[in-house]
């Protein structure tokens, strides 16, 4: 069996060797006659997953002993709602980044709780760029700040972790989580969807600092509270418990690779790889801003739109799959997280150099 290589910007590809030993282990995991699928989420077993699965995790991202990791359920859509439930803790407002589309989501779901402050926006540069820290109108008042460090769609990422001050700063990683180190004692709270860089959809990871905890909105659901998630680590309801599991596979794959650190100059290498050819031609392009550019999703576009479909059949016809850009804005883009091999990016630019001999 040949695999394609898989540019989808989630669910997103996995290490092949942590799909091997989940597949080997399907049926019975560690002789315990049982697949992790099976298990009571309070057994012995599973619960020994879990808890390698958080240890790795903390190792990884150095997380400092007064922070909170949960897991739980509801994706990044789930967190824009449970965030501000969760940390106004008697305040009236939040301040939130618009960066793109997916800030743009947690804004408008935020409004239902609190009034959102815009503190700066990219929508009038078309969100081709992160706002300069130095125009943000943040309000010293506010519950917290939020961003979203990576936007999927759009392609901008925050190269540095930006300095709010006093006020808590809320991190939606969804998409460049576990790519590169991060100092989380920067941040109130992180929350990541898992199926992009750590493992399959249905798992969600909150990083809390334990200070922000028991101040929920009295509406709160007693599942969302993350006091309550983090007293019954985070065994309250039943967890997606096989979503954790391969998440612990990938943690083990990633420090095994020399940790973030090293993922980090894989993903610097590969991402110059494809960001170098687009830049030394005229037949595509990338509207992203040089010092805003994503090392997880490039979004580019091909000089004469009509060739779109073509481009895309002969790419799938080459096993390179999932390249069509987001409804919402067109054009392409190619998904490279921490799995992403580096010889599936040369593999993309050497289809697009044939392309474009072909069609320029």
């Amino acid at each position: 069996m040949t695999r394609v290589f898989n540019f989808s910007a989630g669910p997103a590809a996995l290490p092949e060797s942590v799909l091997q030993t989940a597949a080997a282990e399907m049926l019975d995991w560690h002789g315990s006659g049982m697949s992790v699928m099976e298990m009571s989420h309070r057994g012995k077993e599973f619960i020994s997953i879990a808890a390698e699965a958080e240890a790795l995790l903390r190792e990884l991202l150095a997380v400092p002993a007064n922070y909170k990791v949960l897991f739980m359920q509801g994706g990044a859509i789930a967190e824009n709602a449970i965030v501000p439930m969760n940390l106004l803790r008697g305040k009236a407002s939040a301040d939130y980044i618009d960066t793109g589309e997916w800030s743009k989501k947690s804004i408008k779901e935020a409004q239902r709780y609190c009034k959102v402050n815009v503190a700066a926006s990219g929508k009038a540069g078309q969100y081709t760029s992160i706002p300069p820290r130095g125009g943000w109108a943040l309000d010293p008042d506010a519950a917290y700040v939020h961003i979203c460090s990576n936007e999927t769609i759009g392609g901008v990422q925050y190269q540095a972790t930006p300095d709010v001050g006093h006020v808590p700063l809320v991190a939606d990683m969804s998409s460049d989580i576990l790519s590169r180190p991060v100092d989380v004692s920067k941040y109130g709270l992180i929350y990541a969807g898992a199926q992009k860089n750590m493992g399959p959809s249905g798992l969600t990871i909150v990083i809390v600092r334990e200070d922000l905890l028991g101040q929920a909105l009295p509406a709160t659901p007693t599942a969302f509270d993350y006091k309550t998630v983090a007293d019954n680590e985070s065994m309250y309801n039943t967890p997606p418990t096989y979503s954790i599991y391969i998440a612990g596979l990938v943690f083990n794959w990633i420090k095994s690779r020399g940790g973030l650190e090293a993922m980090a100059a894989h993903n610097r290498t590969k991402a110059a790889v494809l960001y170098d050819y687009l830049d030394a031609t005229t037949f595509y392009s990338c509207p992203v801003a040089r010092d805003c550019r994503s090392l997880m999703n490039v979004p580019f576009r091909l000089k004469d739109e009509a060739l779109d479909e073509a481009f895309l059949k002969g790419a799938q016809a080459r096993r390179m799959v999932q390249l069509k850009g987001h409804r919402s804005v067109g054009g392409m883009r190619a998904s490279i997280y921490n799995a992403m091999p580096i010889e599936g990016v040369r593999a993309l630019v050497a289809y697009m150099k044939e392309f474009e001999a072909q069609h320029a």
